[in-house]
């Protein structure tokens, strides 16, 4: 059979070496988008003739980006978005899912039936399938970064849009007796093996719990007073964007994590010798202050206003702060791949490579490490 496959030139096979490890796909590299870059990008965006309802935006697109799914690492797509004052888009519905954080300006979107009010520096959840319309409700312009799993929905071909095939759905009607009889708490569920599988009915994939999943905001006025402020404060530095909708995956959406930071100034914190990695990809937003960092053995410097693809997934990674601080926005696909048991996270590297979500994970961290701390 072995001998017949080589042969077949159109068979679809691939045979595999026998005593050869899989080979790993090159990363891509760490990337900063400079805080001129994305300015300059905002007014070029304003400058535009643009008829009333159209979307003023531009995808941010690593050199390593292949044209499906045009992304800053193959699992992120980040757009910047502007409206001027009194200008307002509506967005179509798609089944991709968006952490959003406000650059400059303020404003409002309507999602669903909720409304969200928007100002600088605050962070919003986006589920899917929800037509949202944002609004510049101030007299300055208002721009937004835009992070999207809909790069790795475009690869993965399952990405959807109502864009051009706006369909209503009807209201539901009562369901029939026989149709209450083919649902989940109705469907057969069979132990087997006395180890815990279980053989079930299909009901219990097509009439799934349905599980709250409402668009949230933060505002930076609520966060940041639980953030360090100054240094021995008792405060944290690093705290989560949390969505209760993601569950044991501490999501702000059941793909991403929002973190923010904030390093108090004061104190010079150099990048550590060694750093750790994940097979999450990070990617910063700097908002405050100033710092550098290494990424497989490259250094970086950055400031204020920088967007960086900081750690590449699996890529090392190590972070100091200038003696300004720092406050950061990190957002990174931890929930995604706690979802499909690939997150893996390796602290030290001479140290173990810890399954999370599977063992036990990483005790007492609260923070990336500092020399001294």
């Amino acid at each position: 059979m072995a001998t017949m496959i080589r042969e077949t030139k159109a068979a679809p096979f691939a045979e595999l070496p026998a005593d050869v490890a899989p080979a790993y796909p090159k990363p891509w590299p760490a990337l900063i988008i400079t805080r001129a870059e994305i300015e300059s990008e905002i007014e070029r965006l304003l400058d535009l003739d643009r008829r009333p309802g159209q979307r003023r935006a531009s995808d941010v697109v690593h050199p390593s980006s292949l044209q499906t799914g045009l992304a800053v690492t193959p699992g992120l797509a980040i757009s910047i978005n502007v409206l001027r004052p009194g200008e307002e888009v509506e967005l179509f519905r798609d089944n991709a899912t968006r952490v959003e954080f406000v650059l400059r300006g303020m404003g409002s979107v309507a999602v669903g039936s909720a409304k969200l009010g928007l100002a600088k520096w605050s962070v919003s959840s986006m589920p899917s399938m929800l037509k949202r319309t944002y609004r510049n409700d101030g007299r300055e312009p208002m721009a937004w970064l835009s992070y999207s799993n809909s790069a790795l929905l475009q690869r993965l071909g399952n990405y959807y849009s109502d864009e051009r095939t706006s369909i209503a759905r009807p209201p539901r009607a009562e369901r029939s007796d026989v149709e209450q009889r083919y649902v989940a708490k109705n469907a057969p569920d069979f132990a087997i093996a006395g180890d815990g599988a279980r053989l079930r009915g299909y009901e219990f994939v097509t009439d799934i719990e349905v599980v709250e999943n409402k668009p949230l905001v933060w505002p930076w006025s609520e966060t940041s007073p639980h953030l360090a402020a100054e240094n021995g404060d008792g405060k944290r530095n690093l705290l989560l964007l949390v969505n209760p909708a993601t569950g044991r995956r501490q999501g702000t959406t059941h793909s991403f994590f929002a973190a923010l930071s904030r390093i108090p100034a004061g104190v010079n914190r150099p990048v550590p010798p060694r750093g750790h990695k994940h097979s999450s990809f990070a990617v910063n937003y700097h908002f405050e202050g100033a710092g550098e960092s290494v990424v497989d053995g490259e250094h970086y410097e950055w400031e204020a206003g920088d967007l960086m693809l900081s750690a590449p997934a699996w890529g090392e990674h190590a972070h100091g702060m200038k003696a300004c601080g720092a406050s950061v926005l990190t957002v990174q696909d931890h929930p995604f791949h706690m979802s499909i048991g690939s997150l893996i996270w390796q602290e030290e590297m001479d140290g173990p490579i810890l399954t999370l979500g599977s063992e036990e994970g990483q005790s007492g961290y609260v923070g990336p490490r500092q020399i001294g701390d």
